[in-house]
């Protein structure tokens, strides 16, 4: 399991007090508000600091960070992510996984998937969150990718600690 998961990206300077644009990649955007320690991985290398204050505009927060008091500190840090260490992490209803735990899973098709029955299909590269329900992005060994919605009608079982799904393939979703 990973030792820290993601809460957001940060995607540019906002105002001229050292604040920050941050996408959510939270579930629950008001986490911000809650941790006491965020770590930004830039491509220097870690920063640690906590949060001084956070609003919301649209689908963004606006975040003031401890160690920011101006524009220029932010400027080339886009794309960098928001992580918080799991201790802090919101506790998961039975069901719920954190991505970053199902990313590598090896994905397998159950015993009633026809001629696939068993065989394993891949590795989870990716989960694409829409409006309606996730779906599990699998690379196949031949670098196809394969869609699963996350329904129950389709994935059968999850199991982090072996790092392993099952998956039922329903009849035309490999076509």
């Amino acid at each position: 399991m990973e030792q820290f998961l993601r809460i957001g990206v940060l995607t540019r300077a906002h105002g001229v007090h050292g604040e920050a644009k941050v996408f959510p990649t939270t579930d629950y955007p008001e986490r911000f508000e809650e941790v006491s320690e965020v770590i930004i991985k830039t491509r220097k290398g870690d920063i640690r600091t906590g949060i001084d204050g956070v609003k919301y505009f649209k689908n963004m927060a606006i975040v003031k960070f401890s160690c920011f008091s101006n524009p220029e500190e932010i400027q080339g840090l886009a794309g960098s992510d928001i992580m918080i260490d799991r201790s802090q992490a919101q506790p998961l209803e039975d069901g719920e996984y954190y991505i970053a735990d199902l990313i590598g899973c090896s994905v397998y098709a159950d015993d009633e998937s026809g001629e696939l029955s068993g065989r394993t299909l891949g590795v989870l590269k990716d989960v694409l969150q829409t409006a309606a329900n996730d779906v599990y992005i699998v690379q196949t060994p031949s670098g196809k990718e394969l869609l699963f919605p996350v329904i129950g009608d389709c994935i059968k079982d999850v199991d982090i600690e072996n790092s392993r799904i099952t998956v039922h393939v329903m009849k035309g979703l490999l076509d």
